[in-house]
């Protein structure tokens, strides 16, 4: 591909690939030329549009430091009673828009989070999972080293009647609100419908030893730069309007293409979650982000500048996780906040773009139990999930997103179709 001018004649187009290019190095070569050029056109230079986002980053990574230091608490923690009720203050609002994360206390009760736990365990342990158990389907997950912590189980009753309960959907759609859903007349999804978006279970146990997971972000990998939708939701990045670029537009987000990865989500996910089924406290092995949701403009642009080879995108690749680093994101990783203590019942959300980890544990006090439930809302992107997600719920199958291991096609006890409320048939699709 080559440059060539728009319809006016002062804007670079982009190259674009919706698949992964045959010769990506070349490809990564073409379109970091590409970026600098829209970037300069603007009259901008790309270190002075980097130096802006960076400056935007370091007031937030000043504030979280000292805050930090004072003692407080990084991340806002909400009662579920105030969402259910509409009482959550401006205060609070402003503060999760800004930190980009959530602490939902009492999500739902706590002996009804245990019973959950406890229910998975007989559905596992009834199916004779650890006896069929064959190690890890993942390099990523399976990089933690107990055995197993991520358990590729999805249609427990326990996790369906979570997915489709009317807590769950009443906390998806206050966190969607923080979205623009609505802009160029085109609604990019609808905050009050999500899609039921199967996902796995953790359980680590008193005593475990894990090597936690390193700082990463899951959006998509080099499908952020080189596809079409993705450089048009990220064009104030790109375009050296910088100052305008908002990480709560979801313009162009929600229909196009996202190449392979570790943690490839083929749905789009207004924020990333899990509910826990254990006390768990902050200092046993816990999830960490960086609690800046604006830090995408900072893993975005860092390619660009001129001390990054011209084939590598800041070690960011197809079929890997997207790495944040010490090397390339130093200041950004200064802000890496570990969640506080939650008990079970607490629900743990963070911004789909957000910088996180899992700390390292050794003997690990209590367990530390979740099952992923994310808040996806319906839009073209996910409706086209939601088709594999009904065959893989029907037949008891691994959903496409993730290894093929398919071990609850032959359990008892499998959730099944006419146990759906309107809620789940409507995230399925079937309404």
């Amino acid at each position: 591909m080559t440059l060539a001018a728009d319809r006016q004649g002062t804007t670079p187009e982009l190259p674009h690939w919706e698949t992964v290019p045959e010769d990506l190095p070349a490809a990564i070569r073409e379109v970091k030329r590409a970026l600098r050029a829209r970037i300069e056109a603007s009259g901008r230079t790309v270190e002075e549009v980097y130096a802006a986002a960076e400056r935007r980053v370091a007031a937030r990574v000043a504030e979280i430091k000292a805050e930090k230091e004072a003692g407080g608490s990084v991340w806002p923690v909400l009662d579920y009673a105030d969402i259910e009720n509409g009482t959550v203050s401006p205060a609070q609002t402003a503060l999760l828009k800004k930190r980009g994360c959530l602490v939902v206390r009492g999500h739902f009760p706590r002996e009804q989070a245990l019973a959950s736990d406890a229910g998975i365990v007989d559905y596992v342990e009834r199916n004779r999972f650890f006896e069929t158990y064959a190690g890890p389907g993942d390099d990523f997950f399976g990089s933690v080293g107990s055995k197993p912590e991520i358990y590729p189980v999805y249609w427990s009753e326990a996790q369906m009647e979570a997915r489709q309960s009317d807590r769950m959907a009443r906390v998806q759609s206050f966190l969607n609100s923080f979205w623009t859903h609505t802009s160029d007349g085109v609604q990019w999804f609808d905050p009050d419908r999500d899609a039921l978006y199967p996902d796995r279970i953790r359980r680590r146990p008193p005593g475990a030893d894990s090597r936690g997971l390193g700082a990463h972000c899951d959006p998509g990998t080099l499908d952020l730069w080189m596809t079409d939708a993705y450089q048009r939701a990220f064009r104030h990045l790109f375009d050296g309007t910088v100052e305008r670029y908002d990480p709560w537009d979801a313009a162009h987000r929600t229909a196009g293409p996202q190449y392979p990865g570790s943690t490839m989500c083929s749905a789009f996910r207004t924020f990333q979650g899990w509910t826990a089924l254990s006390d768990m406290d902050h200092d046993q092995g816990v999830l960490h982000t960086v609690p800046i949701p604006e830090a995408m403009a900072c893993l975005l642009l860092r390619p660009l500048l001129p001390d990054v080879p011209e084939d590598d995108m800041c070690g960011v690749t197809v079929n890997r996780v997207f790495p944040a680093s010490g090397k390339w994101h130093p200041l950004l990783l200064e802000a890496l906040t570990g969640i506080p203590d939650v008990r079970a019942g607490d629900s743990v959300w963070w911004h789909c773009d957000m910088i996180h980890s899992v700390a390292p544990v050794t003997d690990q006090k209590g367990w530390g139990n979740v099952m992923y439930i994310p808040a996806a809302p319906w839009c073209p992107r996910n409706e086209r999930y939601a088709t594999s997600v009904r065959e893989a719920f029907l037949t008891g199958s691994s959903p496409s997103d993730f290894p093929e291991e398919h071990y609850e096609r032959s359990w008892t006890g499998r959730f099944t179709a006419d146990r759906l409320n309107t809620t789940g048939r409507r995230g399925l699709g079937l309404e």
